[in-house]
């Protein structure tokens, strides 16, 4: 009888354990754009969004501190340091920015831009818009940080 309760008591702390693994943040009920598609044509086309006054000041995910003000976006997989054409397909409207961040973290959205370029891009009054990106120069993929 007591092998049998060791088996089971290791098993019980095996199954604990396993409810302690960190899952994502977040999570995409859309296909995730394919990074060598985009590294390949340096074009990618869907949806964008802008963030401003909760994340200014704050850490980015390169480091930086996020300024609202300066051409910025977030990406979720363009190297850091990245400069990107984004174009408003709508308006025509067209601003370069490059990526400091990871993101966004919202569905069927490929680019969250800085206040200053959805400004440009006259994303203010309706929070998003279809965009075309288009990869003017690859950042650096081995720095992290900013340059």
């Amino acid at each position: 009888m007591k092998p049998l309760f060791q088996i089971a008591l290791c098993g019980s702390f095996a199954i604990l354990l396993a409810g302690c693994v960190s899952s994502p943040r977040y999570t995409f009920s859309q296909p995730q754009t394919d990074e060598s598609d985009v590294k390949q044509s340096g074009i990618e086309e869907g949806m964008a969004s802008y963030y401003a006054d909760e994340f200014n000041g704050r850490h980015t995910s390169n480091g930086e501190i996020y300024d609202m003000h300066k051409l910025t976006a977030a990406h979720r997989t363009l190297p850091f340091n990245t400069k990107v054409r984004v174009t408003n397909t709508q308006s025509g409207r067209a601003v370069v920015v490059r990526i400091n961040d990871r993101g966004p973290f919202k569905d069927n959205r490929i680019i969250d831009v800085s206040l200053a370029a959805a400004q440009a891009l006259e994303l203010i009054g309706t929070g998003t818009a279809p965009v075309r990106l288009e990869v003017l120069e690859f950042g650096d993929t081995t720095s992290p940080g900013k340059r």
